[in-house]
């Protein structure tokens, strides 16, 4: 599945999307709610000022003093002494909302990066259970853009948001609250004009999540520019691309500023309306509001209080395009998310798959054909048996799908028609994990992981003893190379083991392969692309490598393929001619012998 074509079609089923990620919610609910339930006092001291305001204005600026009854008994309380409680009042609120928010904001934080941790877990336990054509289909910008980015736009950003949502829908009640308590018939305008305000919200929503689309799927070729640039850096430089790198980068930012304008231009629109819509609001309430302070039906004090109140409630108003906007942005990154929960491999285990455990008899290919994609096929009604213990060389012209069929054996991909089988049992039968264990691999560009050596050579057997791990080092002839580094087996290399040079990268991928101890050993031109010198020290360690094993080795160096027990000639996907070195020989004008005479007998004159 290509990731740059998903269009994150539930975006908008808020109910559906909110369901899904409940069980990334759930494990730090209680601490959201404990957010949630100290956001509320937040939300409504905004509301203090707007009330103290009244018996400020009616009693201090006044000069009454204010008298009121509580249980039969009368109350005064002089305006001199309101005077000085009522800035205190305001400051110690402010105080203890202040306190509130600091609380706020670290459990929002809290929350939020733990929650987004638990999906890129989750996310990240799905990325390595999706099988290579998922990675052959998908560039690595696009995959780190969607599995980092979106996880960390979405959960993240959600909590902080629903939370200031929640401390803006309080407040307001708690403002709606004093404009009813200082006037219910002007708190009506107020209620009717921010009704009005959220009707643009609707418009935008589906031009918010086309532009989203669209940006993800730039900004992941722009991570991939980086990558590249990174993995392919000699290529930059030998080749002078550096002037093409650039321009390809430019031009992906200058995509994403158009995208991101396009959105900006038919959303910005809303602000000014609302900054419109509000302003007709204060317009009524101030005309409305001076007529009810001429005929006595409200005092300056609860005008000034609800003019005040109404100022706070539309300020968040006005700016809520901007808010909107971004919350549906997350729910788009939300959608896009559990679509990626949604894939499903194309390669997985059956209902009640069987373990293998050692290779007994034979690996049979039976009529199997092969294709990438439907307009091409890469192999064509295979059928060839490798009994156990046999070494067998696949040589072939260069794309005839060689490759292919040792990667047919682990089930990097799946076959189209036809079987593979182990001991009679179908490896689509067979467990993944059991059928991998069973088999290692050896390429020609041996992926190492940034760490130490002896990491990189127990990633093929966690389990091995410190005596099997220097019984593969000794048989992969690492020790002389270990002698000459500063830390010997425990150096750190770095990324993909570029300090070593390519035979010692190829020595620490035998002893890995080595430590696994599996009974099947692919070799997918694992010398090719060495000299002669680092070839010579990498053909013994292979040797050591492949004894007493089943052993398929695609090669292009003579002395591999000879001491093959028999030799299958893969021509344009067909299986042309199998068996030994000197059978083969002997057919007249046959693939095999024709490949021999071009390459092979060269290589024999110079040694």
């Amino acid at each position: 599945m290509k990731l740059s074509k998903t269009t994150a079609q539930n975006s908008f089923r808020y109910s559906w999307l909110m369901s899904r990620l409940f069980p990334y919610i759930k494990p730090v609910l209680g601490r959201i709610i404990l957010g949630i339930l100290v956001a509320i006092p937040v939300g409504l001291l905004d509301g203090v000022v707007a009330f103290a305001l009244k018996p400020y204005m009616d009693y201090v600026v006044g000069q009454h003093d204010w008298v009121f009854t509580i249980m039969g008994h009368e109350v005064i309380i002089p305006y001199l002494a309101l005077s000085a409680a009522i800035p205190f009042a305001v400051v110690l609120f402010a105080s203890v909302q202040g306190l509130f928010k600091y609380l706020n904001s670290y459990l929002t934080a809290w929350t939020s990066q733990k929650m987004t941790n638990f999906v890129k877990i989750g996310l990240f336990e799905k990325l390595i259970s999706m099988d290579p054509k998922f990675f052959d289909e998908n560039p690595s910008g696009i995959i780190i853009s969607r599995y980092l980015n979106d996880p960390e736009t979405a959960s993240k950003g959600l909590v902080d948001k629903c939370k200031n949502m929640v401390m803006s829908l309080v407040g307001a009640l708690g403002l709606i609250g004093v404009m009813l308590y200082s006037s219910w018939k002007l708190a009506i305008v107020g209620v009717v004009v921010l009704c009005v305000a959220f009707v643009p919200v609707a418009l935008i929503r589906k031009r918010i999540k086309k532009a989203s689309n669209e940006n993800m799927v730039v900004l992941g070729d722009m991570t991939t520019n980086f990558n590249e640039t990174y993995s392919g850096n000699k290529v930059v430089t030998a080749y002078c691309l550096q002037k093409r790198q650039h321009d390809l980068f430019v031009h992906q930012v200058n995509e994403s500023f158009n995208i991101t304008m396009s959105l900006t231009k038919r959303s910005a629109w809303m602000s000014p309306l609302m900054y419109f819509i509000a302003s007709i609001g204060i317009a009524i309430v101030l005309f409305y509001g001076t007529s009810l302070i001429l005929t006595g039906e409200m005092t300056a004090g609860s005008f000034a209080s609800f003019v005040t109140s109404l100022l706070l409630l539309y300020k968040p108003i006005k700016t809520l395009g901007g808010t909107l906007t971004t919350i549906q942005t997350l729910f788009v990154a939300l959608g896009r998310v559990f679509e990626l929960f949604d894939i499903e491999a194309a390669i997985r285990n059956c209902e009640n798959p069987k373990t293998l455990k050692d290779l007994n008899n034979s690996i049979k290919f039976t009529n199997v054909s092969f294709s990438y994609n439907e307009e091409k096929e890469v192999l064509h009604n295979i059928n060839l048996e490798v009994q156990k213990g046999e070494t067998i060389a696949i040589v072939g012209n260069s794309g005839g799908g060689k490759s292919t069929l040792v990667n047919l054996i682990p089930r990097f991909y799946d076959v189209n028609e036809g079987t593979i089988a182990i001991d009679g049992v179908d490896i689509r039968e067979i467990s993944l994990e059991s059928l991998r264990k069973n088999i290692a691999m050896v390429f020609q560009d041996n992926f190492l992981f940034t760490g130490t050596i002896r990491e990189n050579i127990m990633m093929g057997n966690p389990d091995a003893t410190e005596e099997e791990l220097w019984q593969a080092v000794e048989s992969a002839h690492l020790e002389e190379m270990l002698a000459e580094l500063p830390d010997g087996i425990d150096t750190v290399l770095g990324e993909r083991g570029t300090t070593l040079s390519g035979g010692q990268r190829q020595r620490v991928a035998i002893a890995r392969a080595m430590v696994r101890k599996s009974p099947i050993v692919i070799l997918d031109e694992a010398t090719s692309a060495l000299d002669n010198k680092s070839e010579a020290v990498v053909q013994k360690a292979l040797d050591n490598l492949i004894q007493n094993k089943t052993v398929f080795v695609i090669a292009h160096r003579l002395s591999t393929i000879q001491n093959a027990h028999r030799i299958a000639v893969i021509n344009e996907g067909h299986l042309v001619e199998l068996g030994t070195h000197d059978e083969l020989m002997s057919i007249e004008n046959g693939q095999y012998k024709m490949l021999y005479d071009m390459q092979f007998k060269t290589q024999t004159v110079g040694v």
